[in-house]
């Protein structure tokens, strides 16, 4: 993915990612994004392993089955999501560390009333961390 570049995402794939975080507003949610052709269209929401309202993880085992699902679908895994329940949607310093997809986009979303945008994404690579510009696409 390069820096500069948009990432697609279904509209309704952003809704449920923000109705996700708002169905949990005392713990980080988590999931993975997946689809074809570059254009994020399915969502697979994950349970928080770490029942954490500062960080998350998918367990291992959960993550499996995941992949699985995705293969099965003929999907391809392009990002993930989490939530932050009570700061602004920039990636942590332990959401930079843990980042071990370089060439996939992380959403955060935000439970901060009134954030200008609930939903942002990011690539980071290497540590280096670039904001991507989220272009909702309707379902053709």
């Amino acid at each position: 993915m390069a820096d500069a570049e948009p990432i697609r995402v279904r509209a309704d794939i952003l809704k449920k990612m923000l109705d996700h975080a708002r169905s949990e507003p005392r713990t980080e949610v988590c999931g993975l994004l997946a689809g074809r052709d570059g254009v994020i269209t399915h969502i697979f929401p994950a349970a928080n392993a770490l029942a954490s309202a500062t960080a998350y993880e998918i367990a291992p085992q959960e993550l499996f089955r995941l992949f699985k699902t995705l293969r099965a679908e003929g999907l391809t895994h392009l990002g993930h999501y989490h939530s932050h329940v009570a700061s602004e949607n920039v990636p942590s310093p332990t959401d930079i560390e843990q980042a071990g997809y370089p060439d996939h986009a992380y959403f955060i979303v935000s439970l901060l009333e009134g954030a200008l945008k609930p939903i942002r994404a990011f690539s980071i690579r290497d540590g280096v961390v670039r904001e991507l510009d989220v272009v909702a696409i309707e379902e053709a």
